[in-house]
């Protein structure tokens, strides 16, 4: 889950790239050119692990919390491989989600269900279900590969976010899925012109509906290089519902090989 890592997030200062040739630019080509960027930027963080609190809010305000540990390896030339292990509480606990994510060819998901000790396959034209009961969709837990898009550059725009209320400068870029299954018809991304990571992500449904927004909240610079958010809110504007993700102690670089992310992996995580 590059998330976002939860993929989805990771949409100099970019102006000499784009600016010489901005008259020359299509809106799609331009659009193109924010999101290799913004790739590029995060590409080399070789692995990372870190631990997630995943808090489940219903529309009348209830909450359940589930605690996760992540671990994530970057795949060269094509997505990225993740594995995610449930330790609280109990009646989750030992659920592990693999996830083997691609530029062109479909995902590859797997979910361990440690009450029926086995290993169920996600369907490749089912990605837009609820992941373990939260607004986070199956597909929004692949990275976010270039290719799986195409793209519109729509205008500049300044917003304001938590870290800051007196606003920052994006650029709004739309884009839309190339997957025939997903569960999306296009996303509108406020991408920062300053650290090429979304603020915020719109995302409409088939019927082309506002279904969710995504909000990333007080990012952080590991390494002097990698944005992550501290949280995620995912707030679906049709259920009333929303998830909140917490991301602590993220560490880097671990030694993690292919190994660790095979399916065998999903059995014996712990």
């Amino acid at each position: 889950m590059r998330l976002i890592s939860t993929g989805i997030l990771l949409m100099i200062t970019g102006y000499g790239l784009l600016l010489p040739c901005a008259q020359a630019q299509t809106a799609a080509e331009k659009g193109l050119a924010i999101a290799v960027e913004a790739d590029k930027r995060d590409n080399g963080f070789v692995d990372s692990k870190a631990d997630l609190i995943m808090e489940l809010r219903n529309k009348q305000g209830d909450v359940s919390t589930r605690y996760i540990r992540i671990k994530t390896l970057e795949v060269a030339n094509d997505g990225d491989k993740s594995l995610s292990i449930f330790d609280k509480p109990a009646d989750v606990k030992g659920t592990a989600f693999l996830t083997y994510s691609h530029a062109l060819k479909p995902d590859e998901q797997w979910l361990y269900l440690p009450a029926l000790r086995r290993v169920k396959r996600i369907n490749s034209k089912n990605k837009s279900g609820p992941f373990m009961g939260s607004e986070f969709a199956y597909e929004d837990l692949s990275s976010q590969e270039v290719k799986k898009y195409t793209y519109k550059y729509l205008r500049d725009e300044k917003i304001k976010t938590r870290e800051f209320p007196q606003g920052v400068d994006c650029f709004v870029v739309e884009r839309y899925p190339t997957y025939a299954h997903s569960g999306y018809t296009r996303e509108v991304a406020w991408i920062n012109k300053d650290r090429y990571i979304a603020e915020k992500i719109d995302f409409y449904d088939r019927k082309n509906t506002l279904l969710k927004t995504l909000t990333n909240i007080n990012e952080k610079q590991y390494l002097n290089r990698y944005w992550r958010p501290d949280q995620m809110l995912m707030e679906n504007h049709q259920s009333g519902k929303s998830t909140l993700l917490t991301w602590k102690n993220y560490h880097f670089k671990n030694g993690f090989t292919r190994r660790d992310f095979s399916r065998n992996s999903l059995k014996r995580a712990r």
